[in-house]
């Protein structure tokens, strides 16, 4: 039986991005183990019928010691497992685990771009994220490797830096989503129309440029529209704190829900989504989501978040950090119900072309047959 070690920085994002890969990955033959942080989250990994082995990791920190900490325990690890596929998901597992990789000859390696982030942010790479591109352009040379991209962004800046050769590149437009269970469902007819934002409350991901564009319409939609802000706060140290986010929410108007796991109720009782991130994103899910079940979309013209918008067909791309333009097309959106209910329709159309977790998975099984000489 050959074995498959899946590397994710967390459990909780193992079970909302990959869980359906690992278990068809199960059925196709391979061992699975999943190698993640525990939030929490360990039991509902291991309820799937997978092995779970902790990874000490800090997914945003910059401590050398602790860095170093992950890379030989990686290292440590590939030895004693004798995978035949690793495959890393996300910036840091792939620099570490891909010199890991390396050091050990895995036999086949998967890495997957799934979004560069705040390193990347410039428009030219820094000193920093050049040195990173650096490492991993030694590690993938000569090693049997499918780079996975999200988007056309990333992957024409990893072959322009040599971090990759074109055989070694496959592109996968995101995550994919349970089109069954993230089922099209027009919006409610009843209450205050609901504008709805999922992801960590981070600045780069466009939370305060939504509660400044909230602002801009509180006088005119106080009593018509509530502002509904998903999601967890983040440890990194730039990171918005939780004091200013309760300071900049009224619990009404404005809502910070925190930490949800019912988001496609959520979703579902939604009319729009907003999300103007700027932070270099893969294909964000929580668009993806917002696309499968029928709800337009304002969000930035930047990476990866672009990619889930067909500008003014299934929503709005404005630019970054720009509250007038999204309260602009937000006010758009709030006096016309036809427009809604039509991005809606196209919105979901899109995401059966593009975004079915179905495809996702099957090409994430050719990928192992590839690298593990059976295709």
């Amino acid at each position: 039986m050959k074995r498959l070690l899946l590397i994710v920085n967390e459990d909780r994002f193992f079970l909302s991005h990959r869980q359906e890969i690992a278990l068809m990955a199960k059925k196709e033959g391979f061992d699975v183990t999943v190698v993640c942080k525990d939030t929490g989250r360990s039991d509902e990994v291991r309820n799937l019928g997978l092995s779970m082995i902790e990874l000490p990791i800090n997914p945003t920190g910059t401590n050398l010691k602790e860095e170093f900490s992950t890379l030989l325990f990686l290292k440590r690890l590939y030895a004693e497992q004798k995978p035949d596929i690793v495959h890393h998901v996300g910036l840091k597992n792939i620099l570490w685990g891909g010199i890991a990789a390396k050091l050990n000859k895995i036999p086949g390696v998967v890495n997957a771009v799934c979004g560069l982030g705040v390193l990347f942010a410039g428009e030219e790479p820094s000193l920093k994220a050049r040195a990173v591109m650096k490492v991993m352009s030694w590690s993938n040379k000569g090693m049997n490797i499918s780079e996975i991209f999200q988007n056309n962004d990333d992957m024409s800046l990893f072959k322009a830096e040599g971090v990759v050769t074109e055989s070694q590149c496959d592109f996968i437009k995101g995550s994919g989503v349970n089109l069954d269970n993230y089922h099209y469902m027009p919006e409610p007819t009843e209450g205050k129309i609901k504008v709805l934002f999922t992801g960590r409350m981070v600045k780069e991901k466009g939370v305060i440029t939504l509660i400044e564009a909230a602002e801009k319409l509180r006088s005119e939609f106080t009593d018509k529209v509530e502002f509904l802000l998903c999601g967890d706060l983040s440890c990194n140290p730039d990171a918005i704190k939780r004091d200013e986010l309760l300071a900049r929410c009224d619990g009404g108007y404005i809502q910070w829900l925190g930490f949800r796991r019912d988001v496609l109720d959520l979703l579902l009782a939604s009319h729009v989504m907003a999300f103007p991130s700027f932070y270099r994103e893969g294909v964000p899910l929580s668009l993806i989501e917002a696309c499968a079940v029928g709800r337009p979309i304002v969000t930035c013209d930047s990476v990866g978040c672009r990619d889930t918008v067909d500008d003014g067909v299934n929503g709005f791309l404005i630019s970054p950090r720009d509250s007038d333009a999204l309260a602009e097309k937000l006010k758009i959106l709030f006096l016309d119900k036809a427009l809604r209910d039509s991005m809606g329709r196209k919105g979901r159309k899109k995401a059966e072309r593009e975004f079915s977790i179905q495809m996702v998975v099957d090409k994430h099984m050719n990928i192992y047959s590839r690298l593990s000489g059976e295709a």
